[in-house]
């Protein structure tokens, strides 16, 4: 692992943790248990405290996020009015689409309590996608598999209550 950054501080005990979470997440649940186990060590976690920005509207920061403990609420900026589209509770994992190159949030995150997140950088992810090229078509299939599913899931439980948003529809044809 010499190419590979390490992550000092780790117990085995936090790796396996993190391992168990990486498995239940869409993003890495497909991937050999090898690849997890890298993934799992190259993750870092992080503890936000209420008010704090686990991201913010325009940033790339290159982060996928794993909330552990806590909750967040996910907010958007717009001609400065500031809207909250939803709260995001323990267990929810954003951002894998940021793994895979820049790309610059939409909406702000901010804790709405004390939050522990684990935290994986694009930086990390693409090292190790470097040493592993045969993953890349797994998490590729997991991502459209994901699309589709948010986009079946939002036509059946919201388009009778959206209909100025139907015509916006469509993540799944990108």
């Amino acid at each position: 692992m010499s190419s590979l950054e390490k992550n000092d501080g780790l117990s085995s005990c936090e790796i396996d943790e993190n391992l168990t979470i990486l498995r239940q997440t869409y993003f890495f649940s497909g991937l050999p248990l090898e690849a997890l186990k890298v993934f799992a060590y190259l993750c870092r976690r992080e503890q936000f405290k209420k008010g704090d920005y686990l991201f913010r509207q325009g940033e790339d920061d290159g982060r996928a996020i794993y909330l552990i403990d806590g909750q967040a609420l996910l907010e958007r900026k717009n001609n400065g009015d500031i809207r909250t589209i939803r709260r995001v509770n323990a267990g929810t994992f954003l951002g894998g689409i940021s793994l895979l190159g820049s790309a610059r949030r939409v909406f702000s995150l901010i804790a709405e309590e004390d939050t522990l997140c684990l935290i994986l950088t694009r930086e990390k992810f693409s090292k190790m996608l470097e040493q592993f090229q045969e993953m890349t078509p797994k998490l590729f299939k997991a991502l459209v598999q994901a699309i589709g599913t948010w986009e079946e899931g939002f036509l059946s439980g919201r388009a009778d209550q959206c209909g100025e948003c139907m015509p916006n529809l469509g993540v799944s044809l990108l």
